[in-house]
């Protein structure tokens, strides 16, 4: 097996409609995602997960979960671009981007939205275990993640139906658990 690159896919954990006067884009977390955000960071954690490169939309609600799933990220990615370009963009320009990411990066996390989240993640599988995969295929559910794999030695190579996925869970799916 060659080089390996991970792909960690964060939806954004639950947020709040409680003002209208606010644009999507500045709507915050509400109560249920704040408390599903850390666990999600916890989930990270017990997945041994160390993201070297963050790629972050803008929105609110997409920082406020990466600041939750920080304290769980040790060490603390080196590089984290916050960047409003990412906000509700179409799958293809989410791959774009992830094929620009610097080749020095073997782990990064992208912290998203729907439904680009859930596209892109079908769109790279191409092979994982077939509950996960069609899981994903239902729902992929605030505060979700997935972990797929290439094996590429530069993020430019990285192809449709080019990974593996290697783990999903959902905050509820974590709570079940409990």
């Amino acid at each position: 097996m060659g080089p390996v690159r991970t792909l960690v896919l964060l939806r954004h954990a639950k947020s709040s409609w409680d003002d209208a006067t606010l644009d999507d884009f500045d709507r915050p977390l509400n109560a249920r995602g704040r408390a599903a955000a850390p666990a999600m960071g916890a989930e990270m954690r017990r997945l041994a997960l160390k993201p070297d490169c963050v790629l972050c939309s803008g929105a609110t609600r997409t920082r406020e979960t990466l600041a939750l799933v920080m304290p769980y990220l040790d060490p603390e990615p080196g590089k984290i671009f916050y960047e409003d370009d990412l906000y509700l963009c179409p799958a293809g320009k989410l791959l774009d981007r992830i094929r620009r990411v610097p080749d020095a990066c073997e782990v990064v996390l992208l912290v998203n939205h729907n439904p680009a989240m859930q596209t892109l993640a079908l769109s790279l599988i191409g092979d994982g275990p077939a509950d996960d995969i069609a899981g994903i295929a239902r729902k992929f559910p605030t505060g979700a993640l997935a972990v797929v794999t290439f094996e590429a030695d530069r993020w430019s190579a990285i192809a449709v139906r080019g990974g593996k996925l290697r783990h999903y869970a959902t905050p509820r799916g974590l709570s079940d658990d409990d």
